[in-house]
Formats: C-alpha cells, structure tokens, sequence
C-alpha cells in the first residue's frame, strides 16, 4: 500500500487532479490525499475534467494541510513554490518531492486545463511505476554510495550551476578522454533516479532529476554553495571550451 499527499496551496486544482489521478491509477495498492495552505473550493472546470474520465469525484474537496498533521506518509509531493516553502522541514513524509507544473492560470493555451491534466498524469504515472519497481525510491544509502565518486559528485555539482550538461561538455570539464567511462558514470546516476535526460538531435542532455526529494537537491546545492573551489577548474575549463551544443527549450523524460 502506498499513501501519497498532494499539496499545493489553495488545493482547488493542481493538487485535486493528483489525487484523483492518483487513485484512479494505483486503485486498491494507492491511497491518495490531497490538502493546501490556504485552500478554497475545488475548481468546477477541474471536477468536470475528472468526470469526462470517469473518474468519481464525490469525495474531493478542499481541505487544509492541518487535516493531516499527525499522518504519516510515504510520498509527499508539492505542486506549487509557496506550499515548497511554507512547509519545508513540516511535512510527515518519508520522502518529498517537488513537481514544477504550471497551474491553468499561468498557461497562455487554450486548453490550459487539460494541458494541466495531463502534465500531472504524467507524473503521477511515473510515480506510480517506480513505486512498483525495485528502485521504488532513493533510500539514502544508495544516495550517499551515489555520491561516492569523484566523478559522479562533480557532475552533479556542474549541472547544479549549468542546469544541464551532455557528455562532451562534462569529458572536456572533468578532462576525461573515455566517453564510455563518462557515460557509465551517468548511467549510474540515471539508474538511480538522481539524473535523467533528453535527446535533442545528436545529443544527449543530463540534468538532476526534478523529482529527487528535497533533502538530497539540498545535500548537492550545499556542496557547490559551501565548497565553490571543488569544480571551479572544471566550470573554467567548460567556459573555455570551443562549439558547445546548442540548447533548445528543456523537458525532462
């Protein structure tokens, strides 16, 4: 059984799509929750969406985060930057996790409903899945022997400042000439959730994985904001390097 709680601060929509989408999904193996900071009213359009899908919207309303002060859950995740800070060290979660998904009111399309919709059910699928695999979740153990390698740990303090990286770049930082031990270093970090990736034609980019929980993206920031000289040579040898790739607009698979 996995319990999940969704937040997002006025729990009207963002957070009421992942617990309904939530549920639907994982059926008996999954009890979803949803709740908010200030929360208000289920949005109408959002209730209407789930129905058009069959999804029973009877029990969904919004409630405050207070309901569950004194739950426990496997999975907390935030759907907005002001539930990510106004409960930051508050929430009853073994792990917790940050989803960046635009609400329908900051979307320019004419669709930004369903646009919403089905960036969350993305997600949750996503969850979902590795959560019945056998590398549910990042225990902080696998983090740590993650961490335990230079090359592995000066890659993921480069893509903290550049964002994202692809394996040409980080051989010239790290002054690596094998690509195949640059790339089954990455593999490493992939496989355990830690990074993932996007193909834009002949390249690949890196980047940290948006979902990683909070803790482990602090234990990085820490480390670059703490140690600055650690990959100071590798950031001026990137910045020398001649005819780096091109970046189109990011996603991350």
């Amino acid at each position: 059984m996995m319990k999940l709680l969704f937040l997002c601060s006025g729990n009207s929509t963002r957070s009421i799509l992942a617990q309904a989408l939530a549920n639907f999904h994982g059926g008996s193996d999954v009890h979803a929750y949803s709740a908010g900071t200030k929360p208000s009213t289920v949005n109408a359009t959002t209730l209407s969406m789930l129905r058009r899908l069959g999804i029973n919207t009877d029990n969904l309303y919004s409630k405050h985060l207070n309901e569950y002060k004194d739950e426990h859950f496997d999975v907390v995740v935030t759907l907005c930057s002001e539930v990510q800070s106004e409960c930051e060290g508050k929430l009853q979660g073994e792990h917790v996790l940050a989803w960046d998904i635009a609400s329908p009111a900051e979307r320019s399309c004419n669709n930004a409903y369903e646009q919403t919709l089905f960036d969350i059910n993305e997600q949750v699928i996503s969850l979902l899945r590795e959560g019945k695999s056998q590398h549910t979740l990042l225990t902080p153990l696998q983090f740590y022997k993650s961490l335990a390698d230079e090359i592995r740990l000066k890659t993921l303090a480069m893509l903290t400042v550049e964002g994202e990286l692809c394996v040409c770049e980080l051989m010239a930082a790290l002054e690596q000439d094998s690509q195949p031990k640059v790339s089954r270093h990455l593999a490493q970090l992939k496989k355990a959730g830690i990074l993932c990736d996007r193909k834009q034609k002949q390249w690949v980019f890196y980047s940290i994985n948006p979902t990683l929980p909070l803790w482990m993206k602090a234990v990085i920031n820490a480390t670059v904001m703490h140690q600055p000289d650690y990959i100071k040579a590798e950031l001026v040898r990137l910045n020398a390097m001649g005819e780096r790739p091109t970046r189109m607009a990011t996603c991350c698979n």
